[in-house]
């Protein structure tokens, strides 16, 4: 699987707190208690941003496995103090294709942030087999879309298009299908692939939006952004690597003059076992 440097997912962290789906807590929590479950499985689990977030949202108790294959990462989140009553944290070194999957199989929940447009169908089948088996809930926060849309912000004359923007996203759209280390990735169909194989297997599933709306105090972040996806887009088209880096400067100063608004597609999905929902 892909590594993500620390850095970028203290970057993140703000942004993805302030626009996961709160409506998705409600029924997850109601489920909880339903079922009395206790325990989580955090896949792919960084530097701890979904035990952060979530753990003050459900009941106490708490045990969660949290699961990643960056061995710095683990160091951090071992660390890591949770001001919940009852919560207790265990970090588990591997891949989620794996370690992670035997991991689900004791699981209450599993859940996972900005993974799943980087899995594959097959892991996705599998990792929907084991939930069924083992009777447990679902939640995927941050699932990219495909959609981008720069807007104009603070003050006349702020590009909304940009001449080669539609060549970046093509490249990046083949980009996003590669094999992330599971086999080709979903990219932006994940949350709706995953819902239709919850469904398909009768879970309840509640799918809602949880875009990326970016501004000036985040343009750290959509550096960083801008950035990444030329270095993806110049992977699929080097022969345009010239004009990509163009393209990135354009943004970059767009972004540099705090003339912009941003919006990054996501989406949140939580699928319950019917006899909990």
């Amino acid at each position: 699987m892909e590594t993500f440097d620390a850095d970028w997912l203290a970057l993140r962290e703000p942004v993805d707190h302030r626009s996961r789906a709160m409506e998705l807590i409600d029924p997850l929590v109601a489920a909880w208690k339903r079922g009395e479950w206790t325990r989580v499985v955090d896949l792919g689990s960084g530097t701890g941003s979904n035990v952060r977030y979530l753990a003050t949202r459900l009941p106490s108790p708490q045990r969660w496995t949290l699961v990643d294959h960056d061995p710095a990462h683990l160091q951090t989140v071992g660390n890591l103090k949770v001001n919940v009553p009852s919560c207790e944290l265990a970090v588990v070194p591997g891949d989620i294709g794996s370690e992670g999957l035997r991991a689900v199989e004791r699981a209450d929940l599993v859940t996972a942030s900005a993974l799943l447009d980087l899995v594959s169908a097959t892991w996705l089948d599998r990792l929907v087999a084991v939930c069924v088996e083992a009777g447990c809930a679902a939640l995927f926060a941050l699932n990219y879309n495909g959609e981008v849309t720069w807007s104009a912000d603070n003050g006349p004359g702020a590009e909304v298009e940009d001449p080669d923007d539609r060549m970046v996203w093509n490249a990046l759209s083949i980009h996003q299908v590669g094999d992330k280390g599971l086999g080709p990735s979903l990219g932006p169909d994940a949350a709706a692939a995953a819902l239709r194989a919850f469904e398909r297997v009768g879970y309840q599933c509640y799918l809602s939006q949880s875009s990326w709306r970016l501004g000036v105090d985040d343009a750290a972040l959509v550096h960083r952004l801008v950035k990444g996806w030329a270095e993806a887009a110049k992977e699929i088209l080097p022969q345009e690597s010239d004009r990509i880096s163009a393209w990135a400067d354009r943004r970059s100063e767009v972004v540099s003059e705090r003339r912009f608004m941003l919006t990054v597609g996501h989406d949140d999905l939580l699928a319950l076992p019917r006899d909990s929902a």
